[in-house]
């Protein structure tokens, strides 16, 4: 669910955390699981209100101004430049704007446990991705049965030996869509914006800016206004901007500071059980056995694809 760019993604320079006492970091990747393993359900009640693009702008709108007050509390600037800016525009396409759309599409016809496994493919078509475009990664045995491992998973999800009896196929192939332009985004950011020597605060600030303006200029395309104020949604829609993107951000850096990259990431692995507990618990839906089981294979696989082989020690002479 990763959405922005990070110091893992060397695209920017992390600056130190602040002194002061914290939360432990175990609790603070905690509620960053739940955040985002409930970001699944927030848009399903969201979509019961407003169409998917009204979704997707409310939680732009409020995702940017929680990171738009984080920036005015630490005294940050947005970046300079007519080039990082033109690169963080397709950024805020791929991994904001073209994803928080197609899961809001997605969810009209699928249930949120389904789109919080698809999103757990992301590492799958990542390291897919990483094969052709980043020189630098090398397949092993290991990732490469990952790979595999993982595409089976998504099969056993999908009930691929019943031919996908009951399942939408549009809004799964919306959902694994989403799933994918992530990888896209985060490779097309290590070639263009790596050592740009800003902040991530100020480079996701300006990221999610422009992903704002992006889905103002198209919603009122394609929507009309909603005859009444649906209440519920709108919490959900606000809860999904301030916590599900603002919050989960800034919990995000912290972690990638204190623990590194590696340990911050391996949340990916816990949001689709929660988003699976968060639907069947409190929207009721169906969970057949092959759900679970299918989202453990692809967890599993997703977690052998991260795997770096260890240097090699250079001999002494």
């Amino acid at each position: 669910m990763t959405t922005v760019t990070t110091s893992s993604d060397r695209a920017v320079t992390a600056r130190p955390a602040p002194p002061g006492r914290r939360l432990d970091w175990r609790l603070r990747f905690a509620a960053l699981s739940l955040i985002w393993g409930f970001s699944f359900l927030l848009i399903k009640v969201g979509t019961e209100g407003y169409a998917p693009f009204q979704v997707t702008l409310g939680r732009l709108v409020f995702g940017t101004a929680v990171l738009a007050a984080a920036m005015a509390v630490r005294r940050e600037r947005l970046p300079r430049g007519a080039r990082t800016w033109a690169h963080l525009t397709v950024a805020a396409f791929l991994l904001n704007a073209l994803p928080f759309s197609l899961f809001a599409y997605a969810e009209l016809t699928i249930p949120s446990t389904l789109a919080g496994i698809c999103n757990a493919t992301s590492p799958l078509w990542g390291m897919a991705l990483s094969l052709v475009a980043l020189s630098e990664d090398r397949p092993t045995r290991v990732r490469v049965a990952g790979l595999g491992l993982g595409f089976l998973g998504v099969l056993t999800v999908l009930g691929a030996w019943q031919g996908f009896h009951g399942l939408d196929a549009t809004g799964t192939a919306l959902a694994l869509l989403a799933s994918l332009s992530y990888p896209v985004g985060w490779i097309y950011v290590r070639r263009t914006l790596a050592g740009t020597g800003h902040s991530n605060l100020s480079m996701t600030g300006a990221q999610l800016l422009l992903a704002t303006v992006q889905l103002a200029v198209v919603t009122p395309l394609f929507t009309t206004l909603p005859g009444s104020l649906s209440v519920v949604p709108l919490l959900a829609v606000a809860a999904l901007g301030a916590l599900g993107t603002g919050l989960a951000v800034l919990l995000q850096y912290g972690l990638v500071d204190e623990v590194g990259p590696t340990t911050a990431q391996m949340v990916t692995y816990f949001i689709p059980v929660i988003a699976t507990a968060a639907g069947v618990v409190l929207l009721g839906e169906s969970l057949a056995w092959s759900t679970p089981v299918g989202a453990v294979i692809v967890l599993a696989g997703a977690a052998l694809t991260q795997v770096r082989p260890k240097p090699r020690a250079v001999p002494q002479t």
